[in-house]
Order: C-alpha cells, then sequence, then structure tokens
C-alpha cells in the first residue's frame, strides 16, 4: 500500500488541561528513555518530574499551566505522539507548529535532538519567559459562529491596536483567531472594549507573557547567549516557520538559530501562514496534529475553510468531511490517534 503524504503539526502553549491529565501515563509509558531525559534534566535542576506532574489526582492551573511545567509535559507528550506515528502508513512532507510548537517543530525534524538539545531548548525558553517575560496574552475570535469571517470583529480588534500602540501588539494569527499581547494596562484596556462573545471572549490566557512581540526582547538576547550553536542541526525533514518561511537540508543554520531565538521571540507568529503553505507547497493528503490536547483542531480547520482546501466552505461542511474522511487526524482524539499511530 503506498503511503499517504502527510503534514505534522505541533501544539504550543496552553494545549495540556485538565482533560489531559495522565496523557503521558496513558500513552506513552512504553517511551522510558524520552520521559527519563525530560525529568532527569528536570531533576538536575529542582524542578518538578513530568511523570509526577501527569500522575498528579488533580488538575492545577498554578501547577500544570506553569510555563516550566506546561513547557516540559507539552514536549513530553507531542514528542512522544511524533514517535509514534506510523511511517510505514504516512510519509511525513513537512513538520510545523504553534508558538512553542516550533521549538517541538525542531526537536521533530531532527534539527535539535530530542532526548538532549531539545529538551535544553524547551525548557530554557520557558525558564526565561518565567523569569524575564512581561506583560500577557489575550485570545479573541475573528469569525462568527459558522467560522465564515466577521468584519465587525476585526474592526474591534483593530481599533484596540491602534488606541494602544507600541503596547499592544498581533502575537499569534491562530485562524479564526487572534492572540494579542502587551502591557498588562493594554491587555486590561482590550478586555473592556472588545465586544463580549459568548460571554467567555476576550479570554486572558493564565501564565503566558508578551509572545512574539517587541516587549521579550531581553529573552532573546538571553536565549542566544544559553543556547549554543552546536544544538542546532541539519534538518531531516522540511520545516515551516512563523512566516511561512521554508527550512530545508540546505539552510543556513545560523540564519535557523537566528530565527529561533530572535525573530520569533519578538515578531508575530503567524500559525495560519504556516497552515497556507504547509497546503499549497506540499499538498499533503492528511494533516496530523499532535498532542497533547484537542484545541488546535478548529484553528486548522477554520484555515481550511478561508482557503476553501477541498471545497469546504464553512464549519458545517468540514465537519461533515470530519467524520466522514478526516482530512485532519489529532492525535488527543482516540479515535484519529489509532488512524495515525502504529501498531
Amino acid at each position: 500500500m503506498a503511503r499517504e503524504t502527510a503534514v505534522v503539526i505541533a501544539p504550543g502553549r496552553g494545549t495540556y488541561n485538565a482533560g489531559e491529565l495522565g496523557y503521558l501515563q496513558r500513552w506513552h509509558h512504553d517511551k522510558p528513555d524520552l520521559l527519563t531525559a525530560i525529568d532527569d534534566y528536570r531533576t538536575a535542576r529542582q524542578q518538578e518530574e513530568i511523570s509526577n506532574l501527569d500522575r498528579a489526582d488533580r488538575f492545577s492551573l498554578a501547577r500544570h499551566a506553569r510555563g516550566k511545567n506546561a513547557a516540559g509535559l507539552i514536549y513530553g507528550c507531542a514528542l512522544g505522539d511524533f514517535l509514534d506515528i506510523d511511517r510505514d502508513r504516512y510519509d511525513i512532507v513537512a513538520v510545523t507548529g504553534n508558538s512553542m510548537g516550533w521549538y517541538l517543530s525542531l526537536a521533530a525534524a531532527g534539527v535539535v535532538e530530542v532526548q538532549t538539545a531539545g529538551v535544553d531548548l524547551v525548557e530554557t525558553m520557558a525558564a526565561l519567559m518565567d523569569e524575564h517575560g512581561v506583560g500577557g496574552q489575550l485570545i479573541y475570535p475573528l469569525v462568527d459562529d459558522n467560522w465564515g469571517v466577521s468584519a465587525i470583529h476585526q474592526a474591534s480588534v483593530e481599533q484596540v491596536l491602534a488606541q494602544a500602540r507600541g503596547e499592544l501588539f498581533v502575537s499569534i494569527r491562530l485562524g479564526g483567531s487572534i492572540v494579542l499581547a502587551g502591557t498588562d494596562r493594554a491587555l486590561r484596556a482590550a478586555e473592556q472594549k472588545l465586544p463580549k462573545i459568548d460571554g467567555r471572549f476576550p479570554l486572558r490566557l493564565a501564565h503566558h507573557s508578551a509572545f512574539h512581540t517587541p516587549l521579550l526582547e531581553e529573552v532573546g538576547q538571553l536565549a542566544r547567549q544559553r543556547l549554543p550553536r552546536s544544538h542546532f542541526g541539519t534538518p531531516e525533514l522540511p520545516l515551516i516557520d512563523g512566516r511561512g518561511e521554508i527550512w530545508q537540508s540546505w539552510s543556513d543554520l545560523d540564519a535557523l538559530r537566528e530565527y529561533t531565538l530572535g525573530h520569533q521571540v519578538v515578531a508575530t507568529y503567524d500559525f495560519s501562514r504556516a497552515i497556507e503553505v504547509a497546503l499549497k507547497e506540499f499538498a499533503p493528503q492528511r494533516l496530523i496534529i499532535l498532542g497533547p490536547g484537542t484545541i488546535m483542531g478548529p484553528p486548522v480547520l477554520q484555515i481550511l475553510i478561508n482557503h476553501r482546501w477541498l471545497g469546504l466552505r464553512d464549519k458545517a461542511s468540514v465537519l461533515k468531511r470530519q467524520e466522514s474522511d478526516p482530512f485532519v487526524l489529532a492525535m488527543g482524539i482516540p479515535e484519529q490517534r489509532e488512524m495515525v499511530r502504529a501498531g
């Protein structure tokens, strides 16, 4: 049987929540080398083991969503999922990710070694964000209930950005939503001015700094000092970054390191553009979203609608396609996981 081509998508922060508690025990107890490598790294720095966090009796936002803990948990879950993909069935033609998912993509693509440099990259960036990060983030929908573009929502966002120029920025373009980041003052003002949607949005994201904005210049500078060039090797798979640029085996490693520790730390991460490039440049037969969680599914599906990919035009059509022959396979969904994993 011919292999299906697939682009793999790595998740970002905020994907390990109450429903994901026990994810490592449930799916990755058979990967002691990976989990031990992460736990040993953390133990040496007086941090709680991710194995222990995953075994907790209950989920705690203060404990599990804290940057240093969330990053390690998500890294273990996502890279464990990547190792579970059935390579006899799927030909992985490219890898991309959202925000922190860029670091996971580097590990999946072989740029940073999964059990050493990859762990150091993720843990170091999380520690720097906790120690030197400022401000925060909020998320706001740009689409209506049928996942069509809402001119009203877009205009509201443009207005608050214009009023808080220099303090509020576009952090992530996330399918049918936008993530804004900035100073606490600017975020409070935005929360007051943006029209309320479904009694939930605008939603301030807990334990998040002003990722992907100029406010984190210090984090980028410190990252360059702490993470050596030797961490970065030749990509084994094409990588699509947060600008939609494609990195290949012949790409400049110094430029790749500078993008990772410099540009994407302080500039907008355009996940929507990354998925557009994945679709149009690689034309995969499937998109595979690594776990934990399922919250990356809707943004990806909304991007498909925006580009009328496979003729999909609205929420109803994309969900109907997902039920009959899912183009997007999320490993956080057990039924879809079984369509991806080996064995």
